[in-house]
């Protein structure tokens, strides 16, 4: 089986082009900036990122801006968020349009810094939920801002730490289940290697925790840790690499979370990148640490070596 790539290309625009037409289009507002990246960046994987319009993009990212609080919402008059700010810059540095936030990168920075409580964690917004997803969205924000010297270095790291259990894994908070989505935020080599490798289901796709059904975005948080561990080999890659292809959607395009179930944007871009780290021909290569092509995180001067598949 191959990657569809045209059937996917076409998904992705037809999502596009749905706006203000469904319920379901409303109905996921709290989403939209997180799945115009996630849409974007498959395209950009998939060498077809002009497929969508490059000043649009921009203009929608600029007029989710909230003004009183510094951050981005995820669609216009909506608060600002971590989640959706890590998004909205990381669709302008794909569009190599940060320059179009001109003033705002400052107030950007000073909303991620404020947003670390006193422990290290970091809060999704103002209304104070924490996770390590939203510490690892902050750390990412600054480095795509190049201000990753305006982070608590020190502090941070120390709560990354108290999130760590004995399993070797990571969990959402302290003293939480391991979770593979969190392995990314921090590496404790063979130890964590083992927990991610031990993931792999028998039918090849990879579960985020033990007694879990595979699901195919895990295929790119698991693959993505151990392209930081130099330790993809752990895996069983055909197997993989099989398990996202058979959850493509043959007729209309995009990619679901298992075979036979409805395809969507989040598992259609995890599922791309996932192939990307595997090695998949065709596809551009796709930094592990940022889930960015590898191209753009080297034009902005971020990149780090990493481990992929051979092509």
């Amino acid at each position: 089986m191959t990657l569809l790539v045209d059937r996917h290309v076409q998904f992705i625009k037809k999502l596009e082009q749905k706006r203000d037409s469904s319920l379901a289009y409303h109905m996921t507002t709290h989403l939209r900036m997180n799945g115009v990246y996630w849409g974007l960046c498959a395209l950009e994987i998939m060498q077809a990122g002009d497929a969508l319009d490059r000043d649009a993009l921009v203009d929608f990212v600029l007029s989710c801006y909230d003004e009183a609080a510094g951050g981005f919402g995820s669609y216009p008059a909506h608060d600002a968020h971590i989640l959706s700010t890590l998004s909205a810059i990381q669709i302008l540095a794909l569009k190599d349009a940060l320059p179009a936030l001109g003033d705002r990168r400052a107030r950007i920075v000073q909303f991620v810094r404020q947003l670390q409580r006193p422990d290290g964690s970091f809060q999704g917004d103002r209304w104070g939920e924490t996770d390590t997803r939203f510490l690892y969205c902050a750390v990412s924000a600054l480095a795509h801002l190049g201000a990753l010297d305006e982070l608590d270095h020190e502090k941070t790291i120390r709560w990354i730490m108290r999130c760590a259990n004995m399993d070797g894994g990571f969990g959402l908070t302290e003293g939480a289940e391991s979770h593979a989505a969190q392995a990314l935020d921090r590496i404790d080599q063979d130890l964590l290697a083992w927990w991610l490798a031990e993931r792999q289901v028998p039918g090849g796709g990879l579960n985020g925790r033990p007694q879990k059904l595979e699901d195919v975005c895990y295929s790119w948080w698991v693959l993505a840790s151990l392209s930081l561990l130099q330790r993809l080999h752990w895996i069983d890659a055909d197997k993989l690499r099989a398990f996202i292809l058979s959850a493509q959607d043959a007729e209309g395009g995009g990619i679901a979370d298992r075979p036979d179930n409805v395809a969507d944007v989040f598992h259609t871009q995890f599922g791309v990148a996932g192939l990307a780290l595997l090695g998949y021909p065709g596809l551009a290569r796709v930094d592990p640490t940022y889930c960015m092509p590898s191209a753009v995180t080297r034009r902005l001067g971020i990149d780090r070596p990493f481990q992929d598949m051979h092509r």
